[in-house]
């Protein structure tokens, strides 16, 4: 048994979803299948039922699974516990702050050229843990949280992407109005996937005359780009600009903003190096 099989375990539980899983690990469907057999085989016990449609966990697995959430929390208290002592701090994120993110740790090295500055993968719910147990010092989220030991501070506000495909009838405009695009079907992930997400299209649409039409709910094994091509008629909001075959447009009234924070301890800026980072982060 391996700690990363517990981390998969634990993933695809939440998930309840092998694909949705491997995305949140950064690994490949196959390869978290993969290890999550060899764990089944190692306790000699089987974990999940799996059928076309759905991921079932056992009466194994919910047993299995407090124990496998300690041991995962273990792992990152003792990481804490025997890091070397020195100007080191640990900024936890997803790849699409990627380069907003470099570009403030260019800086921050820059003005503490001792400093190491580890830029580490983590989904949402393990940037939180990871600051709050203090294995990292620093972790970026979009929108806020509320967590014991935690404070949360607003870096900026990002203009989401409205993205559609290249043959929609609003393809040639370059600005439109949430009241244009009411008509056609807003594709989205299934609210209890994406809550933020969705709370801001409400939010957006409240004081409008009418609201969003919405298309069926975006598959946990698809891709929003991917309905986008196979439903030419519909829109759907990205944080990030999309990929080829499809076109971006923005919104007149800049309706669809969201916050991007830092979430770090308390305590965190007594660390000069973490000062200067954000300040960074502030600038960049």
């Amino acid at each position: 048994m391996e700690l990363r099989q517990l981390a998969y375990f634990v993933a695809v539980c939440e998930e309840l979803s092998f694909s949705r899983a491997a995305n949140r690990c950064y690994i490949s469907q196959s390869a978290i299948s993969h290890q999550i057999a060899r764990l089944e085989r190692d306790l000699g016990a089987q974990l999940f039922e799996r059928t076309t449609r759905a991921v079932v966990p056992t009466d194994a697995t919910m047993r299995l699974l407090p124990l496998a959430k300690q041991m995962l929390s273990l792992e990152s208290a003792i990481r804490a516990a025997v890091r070397t002592v020195g100007p080191q701090v640990r900024l936890a994120a997803n790849m699409s702050f990627a380069a907003r993110s470099l570009s403030a740790i260019a800086a921050a090295r820059a003005a503490h050229p001792e400093a190491e500055i580890e830029y580490v993968i983590k989904p949402f719910r393990q940037r939180i843990l990871a600051v709050a147990e203090g294995d990292c010092e620093l972790a970026l989220i979009r929108g806020s949280v509320d967590q014991p030991g935690v404070v949360v501070e607003q870096l900026w506000v990002e203009d989401l992407v409205i993205a559609i495909a290249s043959t929609h009838p609003l393809a040639e405009r370059g600005e439109v109005t949430l009241a244009e695009l009411s008509p056609y079907p807003l594709l989205l992930p299934p609210e209890s996937e994406q809550v933020l997400l969705h709370t801001l299209i409400r939010t957006a649409f409240a004081d409008l005359p009418k609201g969003p039409t919405f298309g069926p709910p975006i598959p946990p094994d698809h891709t929003a780009t991917m309905e986008l091509l196979n439903h030419p008629d519909s829109w759907t909001v990205l944080y990030e600009g999309p990929t080829k075959g499809l076109a971006t447009l923005e919104l007149t009234d800049h309706r669809l903003r969201i916050p991007v924070s830092a979430v770090l301890r308390e305590d965190a800026r007594e660390n000069p190096i973490l000062v200067t980072l954000l300040d960074a982060l502030h600038r960049h």
